[in-house]
């Protein structure tokens, strides 16, 4: 296969790329972007292996078998963990997947670092900030993975010093850079020596950037990661010279970094602080022993005579919901309701779930009607106004503590104002913390009250009341 040929399959799958993402800023449109995004990646593949057949890259016949054996082996594994992956696991899976990039990135730009070019210090600096790139995400995205899989503990990590650890790092960075340009290639040693120095600082500031965030930002730490992914795809593009990889990193990169963003103001976080690893941010004090009084308890044939009589219901989902796999009775609840005259709609927190979008993916599958599924700033100033809000599995989102109280771990992060409502069944487990691992004090307002046990039985149970 020509050259030309292959850049020009490389533009097709790159436009086809950008109709994906286009594709999947709509509910309505997912599916096609999905399909967009499909296409792009096969023609991608089929251009590159044809051009390893020919011999463009110089492989020829070998380079051929080794990409079909890397292609059929990575099948396998893709194939077995798409089979067994829950959605409740999706987070901690694309946290592990953004670890391959990183990795990948590393390894290509030690393998580039051997190579003659005409220009010396471009190629140069595009090893060195590759290889920091990409070390960065690898740890970075393996803590993520810990974190969200609940192997370690998601507080942050607090140690002293660790904003001037963070910027000392990048400073250190830099310096590094200036002595890798200065050294002559004939130093072949000392020029590897500097490599592998800026490779272990970058890995211990991947792990201490995620291991300082705590468990309330992880959804914006996925998809911060998956920008640091595409980058570091992107720096991979251009020591490989491969256009397809550059155009396709840029677009991870800037899409993952304006989702951040995005969920930063949504949060009221600082989205430099989160990048920096909460740079400039000091967790509050607030206790988990504070009396907070006693919670009330009701069953699910009292919650079903609430509903019976409530003209408006919010729902408002959370992670806990995913794990039970209550979409599918919630959306039966939710038709049952409706057909009976009730106002029923959702409400969604920017950071629900532990990954962007993840209780409208499970709501999208249960075949939830679009138009009832609002964001947070939709539904806030009409919960006075509501009769029933269903808190489903939701924790750290609902919490008060936010919005009243200084001291807390979470202060300032915009939150659903449930506690307005006429009442609030909260579906729970048991009296656990959520995620961001501070109590709530919802649980003890006068207007609520606790439905404990599986949240997908629990709705099931209200249902067959009603």
């Amino acid at each position: 296969m020509s050259a030309t040929l292959v850049q020009g399959a490389y533009i097709v799958a790159g436009l086809l790329f950008i109709l994906a993402l286009a594709g999947l800023s709509r509910h309505e449109t997912a599916r096609s972007g999905n399909r967009y995004g499909i296409a792009g990646m096969a023609l991608a593949l089929v251009a590159t292996v044809l051009a390893a057949t020919a011999g463009e890259d110089g492989s020829g016949g070998l380079g051929f078998l080794l990409i079909v054996a890397a292609m059929g082996i990575g099948a396998v594994i893709g194939l077995d963990r798409a089979r067994k992956v829950e959605m409740t696991g999706m987070p901690e899976l694309i946290a592990l997947l953004h670890s391959f990039v990183g990795l990948a990135a590393v390894l290509v730009g030690w393998n580039s670092s051997y190579e003659q070019t005409p220009y010396p210090t471009i190629h140069d600096i595009e090893v060195f900030v590759g290889v920091f790139i990409g070390a960065v995400t690898f740890t970075g995205s393996i803590v993520a993975f810990l974190k969200l899989s609940a192997r370690i503990p998601s507080r942050p990590l607090m140690l002293p010093y660790r904003n001037w650890l963070n910027v000392g790092a990048l400073a250190l960075f830099f310096v590094l850079t200036a002595v890798y340009l200065a050294v002559p290639e004939s130093s072949v040693f000392v020029r590897h020596l500097l490599l592998g120095v800026v490779t272990i600082l970058a890995l211990a500031l991947g792990w201490h950037l995620v291991a300082s965030i705590g468990g309330g930002d992880m959804p914006v730490v996925v998809s911060m990661l998956n920008s640091y992914s595409g980058w570091a795809a992107a720096a991979a593009g251009f020591l490989l010279s491969n256009d397809l990889l550059i155009i396709t990193g840029a677009l991870v990169g800037s899409s993952g970094a304006y989702l951040s963003y995005i969920m930063c103001r949504a949060m009221n976080r600082s989205f430099i602080s989160v990048i920096a690893g909460g740079f400039g941010v000091e967790g509050g004090t607030a206790a988990a022993d504070a009396d907070y009084g006693d919670h009330r308890e009701i069953t699910a044939t009292g919650v079903a005579e609430l509903l019976a009589g409530a003209s408006s219901v919010l729902i408002t989902p959370g992670y806990g919901m995913a794990v039970a796999q209550a979409q599918y009775p919630v959306a039966s609840l939710t038709s049952t309701l409706r057909e009976r005259g009730v106002d029923v709609r959702f409400g969604i927190h920017p950071v629900a779930g532990r990954l962007p979008g993840h209780m409208n993916v499970l709501l999208a599958e249960a075949k939830v009607p679009y138009d009832i599924v609002l964001e947070m700033d939709e539904v806030n100033d009409d919960l006075a106004d509501t009769d029933v809000v269903l808190v489903i599995g939701a924790n750290d989102t609902v919490n008060p503590s936010a919005a009243e109280d200084p001291s807390s771990p979470i202060a300032g992060m915009p939150v659903l104002r449930v506690w307005e409502a006429n009442d609030v069944i909260v579906f729970k487990r048991s009296m656990a913390t959520g995620y961001a691992g501070v109590q709530n004090p919802l649980f003890f307002r006068e207007n609520t009250q606790m439905l404990f046990g599986d949240a997908k039985e629990r709705v099931e149970d209200i249902l067959k009341a009603l």
